[in-house]
């Protein structure tokens, strides 16, 4: 594969794999339902029947085993550690300026008892003067350092977050697309989504809020001691209680926010099979089971949801309890050591003012543990993706001599003990154009998929101009082959940038060559700012067949020795396959041309055709060998050809019904 992996869907959305993905030839004609449907015409993963022939249930349960890692809590210490080093002078200016802005806060309660003092001794009203204008000299130097503490907090939180994520995005463009697609869209598409929207969310507001609260709670207690070393053991009589609510929360919190999030994320793999292959849906008359499916998901997600929600209901009536107690105790404190003449009265105001002052620093801290624990689980499961081996480098410097494929004894199984593949032997030599046909479920698309490299063969071994695949690696297999699938991803931007991801370096004159050459330049010159118009999403909408057109011109720009076409007209309608299917011929000229055959007139202009039953290779020949030799392939021929009035059945021979001939002949061209 190229490096311009022309996969239909970017590595968030990659579906996921099963064996029933291959769809093509599977009879005659097809009524007008069936030509509505995309080529990818099996059921949902959660709706096809059982092996044995149980009926379809919801198998969250055994996707979920496929399953992105998540990262446990040493693991992920390990990933911050680093991450906080290279941001160690920021973090430590935060600390220091809320540490000043905290000590400077908890002058206020000395400076009230003293006033309360003042009172007491009838002092008169300009002894207050200096410290009134103290206690409003620290109000502005706490919310200056309050504010300032925050940004730097924030800051930090933020630098964190960006290079967490990074790492994230990094790794997951580089997983084996095969790792990708057996976890399924919604796991990856939750993490980058609603993981990183919940971490965001708590280093711009809980982050600040919680390093507040610590540093006045342990400033709070010191000056507790200060005024006597009694305030400070009252004040602890609440401490038992605050800790066994947080050990009772936290040992029931934390697997809630874990399941919840995983819910999260097959609620959103549904929401995407459901919405994305909506015609199928409606087609087969799905939408019952499919809205039953999501009506259980989302069910799924809400309990969840609301068990959460009642242990924060028992954490915070715990927490009453403690400040009851704490209060209490400090009241009752007070009181006697102002009896025995030990503290003054304005003392124990401070005192009980420390202590009141603690009412909320103490619940936000705590109540923000519940932030905690959720963008906890979240970064958990960024970290337990970033953590996860990328593709191998390639070994050495070896590069394929030429676009020969060779292929001895290839197995493939999407999962043990039901194989896709077995005992694949085929050679394509170099230059050839090979066209893949067979049943919908035969392995043509598999086998399209493990040549490029998205998957890795269960046995068997595979080479590309001579050099086996190991000796390639991922990075020279990309290099190799490219592959183009029915649907191509248009990413938003210029379109020059679009067909640059193929060649970084190309020129604007090598961009309207690659276009000329599969025939597109035409539509392109006449966009509305040509070559520099702004295409994908919320930019101008290319049709199905610019979409193709595109990919094509990323394939004759990237230049590798072997393309493989995956269905790759199946979208376009007949009278524009026919369009596209020139654009490809021009666009394989000079190289290896593997491709996935979706209309019969294109495994006859093939120089060979391998036909695929079972996952295994049952016939291959040219098309005229394998019409007179009466096999599948004759059978699929004869089924297609007796249904369009307009094709000599003879061997060998076809009429393509061209486009004047109507929209009903354009769609009897195309045969499922």
């Amino acid at each position: 594969m190229s490096a311009v992996h022309e996969d239909p869907t970017p590595v968030a959305a990659a579906p996921r794999a099963t064996s029933g993905t291959e769809t093509d030839m599977s009879g005659a004609g097809t009524d007008s339902t069936d030509r509505a449907l995309p080529a990818d015409r099996t059921l949902p993963s959660d709706l096809a029947p059982a092996a044995d022939g149980a009926p379809p249930t919801d198998r969250a349960l055994a996707a979920d085993r496929a399953l992105l890692p998540t990262a446990d809590g040493a693991e992920c210490l390990a990933a911050l550690r680093p991450i906080l080093r290279a941001h160690r002078l920021l973090a430590v200016a935060a600390a220091l300026v809320l540490v000043a802005g905290t000590a400077i806060g908890l002058l206020t309660a000395p400076l009230l008892g003293h006033i309360v003092d003042l009172v007491t001794a009838r002092r008169g009203t300009e002894a207050l003067t200096v410290p009134l204008v103290l206690l409003v000299v620290v109000a502005l130097a706490r919310g200056a350092a309050a504010a300032v503490g925050s940004i730097l907090v924030a800051r930090v939180g933020e630098s964190v977050l960006a290079t967490t994520r990074e790492r994230f995005i990094e790794r997951a463009l580089r997983l084996p697309l095969e790792r990708v697609e057996a976890a399924g869209s919604g796991d990856l598409v939750s993490r980058v989504t609603s993981d990183v929207s919940v971490i965001a969310k708590s280093v711009r507001q809980a982050l600040p809020e919680f390093a507040r609260s610590a540093l006045t709670i342990v400033l709070t207690l010191v000056g507790l001691a200060v005024l006597d070393w009694r305030f400070l053991l009252a004040a602890l009589l609440a401490l038992p209680v605050q800790a066994f609510s947080v050990r009772w929360y936290l040992r029931r919190a934390a697997p809630v926010y874990a399941e919840h999030r995983v819910a999260t994320g097959a609620l959103q793999h549904q929401l995407l099979d459901s919405i994305g292959g909506v015609r199928t849906v409606r087609a087969f008359r799905l939408n019952g089971p499919h809205a039953a499916l999501l009506d259980g998901r989302s069910a799924a997600t809400r309990d969840l949801a609301l068990r959460g929600q009642h242990l924060v209901t028992g954490f915070f009536s715990r927490l009453n309890l403690a400040e009851f107690i704490g209060l209490a105790a400090m009241l009752g404190t007070g009181f006697l050591l102002v009896q025995d003449d030990a503290v003054s009265i304005g003392t124990a105001t401070a005192a009980a003012l420390y202590f009141h002052s603690l009412f909320n620093p103490v619940n936000a801290a705590l109540y923000l543990i519940d932030d905690a624990q959720s963008a906890g689980a979240s970064f958990a499961r960024l970290i337990g993706v970033a953590n996860l081996p990328a593709e191998q480098r390639q070994r050495g410097g070896e590069r394929p001599a030429d676009g020969a494929v060779r292929v001895r004894g290839l197995d493939h199984a999407y999962a043990d003990g039901r194989p896709v593949l077995t005992g694949i032997d085929l050679d394509v030599r170099d230059g050839e154009r090979v066209a893949l046909v067979g049943a919908s479920g035969a392995g043509k698309t598999t086998l399209a998929k493990v040549v490029a490299g998205i998957h890795a063969p269960s046995g068997g071994s595979l080479s590309l101009g001579g050099v086996d695949v190991r000796d390639l690696g991922p990075e020279g297999v990309q290099r190799a082959v490219t592959l183009i699938s029915q649907e191509v991803h248009v990413f938003a931007g210029p379109l020059a940038a679009d067909l640059r991801l193929a060649r970084p370096e190309a020129t604007d004159e090598d961009l309207r060559a690659a276009l000329d050459t599969v025939g597109a330049l035409d539509w392109a010159e006449a966009l509305p700012d040509g070559l520099a118009t702004v295409v994908g999403e919320g930019g101008h909408r290319l049709t199905v067949a610019q979409a193709q057109h595109l990919a094509l011109a990323r394939l004759v720009l990237a230049d590798p020795p072997i393309a493989i076409l995956d269905e790759a007209t199946a979208d376009a309608g007949s009278a524009g396959a026919r369009v596209l299917e020139a654009a490809a011929e021009r666009a394989l000229e000079g190289r290896t041309g593997i491709v996935v055959a979706h209309r019969l007139p294109q495994a006859a202009a093939a120089d060979r055709v391998v036909v695929l039953d079972g996952g295994r290779i049952v016939e291959t020949g040219t098309h005229a060998e394998l019409v007179a030799a009466g096999g599948r392939y004759a059978e699929l021929w004869a089924a297609w050809s007796d249904s369009r009035p307009d094709v000599d059945g003879r061997a060998g021979t076809s009429t393509v019904p061209g486009p004047a001939q109507g929209p009903a002949a354009e769609s009897d061209a195309t045969v499922r």
